[in-house]
């Protein structure tokens, strides 16, 4: 499982790609692959969890979506991540 951390820096190029990008985390969503995603609550970036075994998994998802690349959003971290089992 890895973690993705993005930031946004306010520009609005990004919201042109949302709905697109949000189609794709739906279909993600019903696959399994991305249990969790969203925005945090001021705004300033996002986080999702992608249930994959590798990293080289986590790079596809991400070069499929043309919103990690759009002006205003950065990725910040790509990280793995264990959750426990509670």
């Amino acid at each position: 499982m890895y973690i993705v951390e993005l930031s946004f820096d306010g520009s609005p190029e990004r919201l042109e790609l949302r709905p697109a990008h949000r189609e794709k985390l739906a279909a993600l969503h019903a696959k399994g692959t991305c249990p969790m995603a969203g925005p945090f609550p001021d705004q300033s970036g996002a986080a999702l969890i992608f249930d994959v075994d590798s990293e080289a998994e986590v790079d596809a998802i991400l070069d499929d979506d043309p919103y990690y690349r759009a002006k205003g959003v950065t990725v910040v971290r790509k990280q793995p991540w264990n959750p426990l089992p509670l």
